[in-house]
């Protein structure tokens, strides 16, 4: 390895990917749900909490830097806190409870005494068991008798002046003293949001039949996350590296809904997010499961830089051929299969699949290595491991000769 390939930082490498050049070697990226993160760092982080005034779990900051992880993420919900006002009888403030964490930030929730979770939305969710342990499933749609648009404007909406982001630079100075890494600001979401407050059969019903209600929801949404993003991008300045959103529109096999009812309902929403973006000279990081295909030139179009979570196994979406036709334009991240490799296969296969991912997106750079979603609790500690074992991560050299990362 030459000495400008050991002095080069994850910031530095993950921009060069997303510039289409080819790094020293192909950035990582790590997101997983608690149960993983608690197996690694043999920590239980639902018992033994940081602090209220920490935006992060310092243990699960450690596990990413074991694990060489180029990339960090700061997200809008660790710097919110809802006046007392908006607080249930007898609730309690959950800054690190939640299971939908899938990294070190802190979430803000407040839990009732029959253990419902609300969230800054109004959403709300119970704890429910499986096989590998336990998840949030919503548990009532607080807007779903909303036949109006006064209806919607009396949910109790966020106030831009909730948020504090007066701790940012802290964050900031703490994140840089592990190394400076690639950091991305994630907005949130507008339609899973928007359906998981009305309920979503109905959403989609009334996104044919009555339009105006889902889009005065997600209008409010988009409102919020419009303001906030502002604000917070000109306070981190130059720091932050992207802007990150995401809203499920696809199922394994086809998008959820129709091109034409995206592009009315769901594009201008996310127009104005990408916006946001881009007035402050940032790229955009953009997830959605399943099958995007048909839509990747829309969302190209509209300033997509960076596609999460790359599901390979969804219709459309093979590699080879995402590869071959957008890899000049789009950037991928993600793709080691959380559904069969990762929990299923042996260390050998999971080596063998990430480099196979590697090699093909990861040519000419374009390419950050990740999962194709949260990795799920049940996937083996050995594979883990495999999966960001330094030895693996090789990359084309522009000479197309591999070597060590």
């Amino acid at each position: 390895m030459t000495e400008n390939q050991k002095s080069i930082t994850p910031r530095k490498r993950v921009a060069a990917a997303l510039s289409h050049e080819q790094p020293d070697r192909t950035p990582v990226d790590f997101l997983a749900v608690p149960e993983i993160w608690q197996m690694l760092t043999g920590t239980d982080s639902l018992a033994e909490k940081p602090a209220d005034n920490e935006f992060f779990d310092p243990d699960w900051e450690n596990l990413l830097q074991e694990l060489q992880i180029d990339c960090r993420v700061i997200s809008y919900d660790q710097f919110c806190a809802p006046p007392k006002s908006i607080l249930k009888p007898h609730a309690v403030v959950d800054w690190y409870g939640s299971l939908a964490r899938s990294t070190p930030n802190r979430m803000w929730r407040q839990r009732t005494p029959d253990g419902t979770i609300h969230d800054i939305w109004g959403r709300h969710f119970e704890v429910f068991q499986h096989p590998s342990g336990e998840f949030e499933e919503l548990s009532a749609y607080p807007l779903g008798s909303a036949d109006t648009v006064s209806d919607v404007e009396a949910h109790i909406w966020p106030e831009p002046d909730w948020w504090d982001f007066s701790g940012v630079p802290e964050l900031l100075s703490k994140l840089d003293s592990g190394g400076e890494y690639h950091l991305r600001y994630r907005i949130g979401s507008v339609f899973e949001v928007a359906w998981q407050l009305y309920g979503l059969e109905a959403f989609l019903m009334a996104l044919a039949i009555n339009p105006e209600v889902p889009g005065r929801i997600m209008h409010k949404l988009t409102d919020v996350y419009v303001e906030i993003t502002d604000h917070f991008l000109e306070t981190a300045g130059n720091r932050i590296d992207m802007v990150y959103f995401y809203d499920d529109i696809a199922t394994q096999n086809s998008l959820l809904i129709s091109k034409a009812m995206w592009a009315e309902y769901i594009r201008p929403h996310h127009a104005r997010l990408i916006e946001i973006a881009k007035k402050h000279g940032k790229p955009v990081m953009y997830h959605s499961d399943g099958a995007l295909y048909p839509l990747l030139p829309d969302l190209i179009e509209l300033g997509i830089d960076l596609l999460n979570p790359l599901q390979t196994d969804a219709s459309g979406m093979n590699p080879e051929k995402l590869k071959a036709e957008y890899g000049n334009r789009l950037s991928f991240h993600g793709g080691i299969d959380i559904a069969q490799t990762l929990p299923f296969g042996t260390p050998e296969e999971v080596k063998e699949e990430v480099q196979s991912r590697i090699k093909v997106l990861g040519k000419n750079g374009g390419y950050i290595m990740a999962s194709s979603h949260h990795i799920q609790a049940n996937t083996p500690p050995e594979n883990i491991r495999a999966m960001y074992d330094p030895a693996v991560r090789k990359v084309f050299s522009s000479q197309e000769t591999w070597f060590n990362g």
